[in-house]
């Protein structure tokens, strides 16, 4: 695999998929995004699509508050489409799988600097951030303490 950075693109995989995309009919690219996010999950062993599905998540990250514009050669030159709310979930799992994995043969460990491997993981933190972002609603209030 070519590496050259730590974005979820800035690899020849990744941008390979962004091609596909590109190449795809706008009805079948949401079908892609989907499909590459459920093998990631249901994959066992090594997720061996690992890159596709951080760029599918970002792609659906990007379209939720916080998320950040995939403003890069390598991604995707066509929009995106909007795509189901079901898919922020999947992205979220997807990514956590793709995480777990990096203490092994992980994407990660594709860079001589081990501080690109950081700001690989750093940025894998960042999407789920946004896709997954920590509740502020609360189940139930508990009165105070003697009540």
């Amino acid at each position: 695999m070519g590496t050259w950075g730590t974005g979820p693109f800035d690899n020849d995989t990744a941008a390979d998929f962004a091609d596909a995309l590109d190449e795809a009919e706008p009805g079948a690219r949401e079908a892609m995004v989907r499909a590459v996010l459920v093998r990631t999950v249901d994959a066992t062993g090594h997720p061996w699509e690992a890159e596709e599905a951080v760029a599918a998540a970002a792609l659906v990250a990007a379209q939720y508050p916080g998320g950040e514009a995939l403003d890069t050669p390598y991604g995707p030159q066509t929009p995106a489409p909007a795509f189901s709310a079901d898919l922020r979930a999947l992205a979220d799992e997807a990514l956590a799988r793709v995480a777990d994995d990096e203490d092994g043969d992980g994407p990660a460990s594709n860079w001589v600097d081990p501080a690109d491997g950081k700001e690989w993981r750093a940025m894998l933190a960042r999407l789920r951030a946004v896709l997954y972002p920590p509740s502020s609603l609360t189940l139930f209030e508990l009165p105070p303490h003697g009540d």
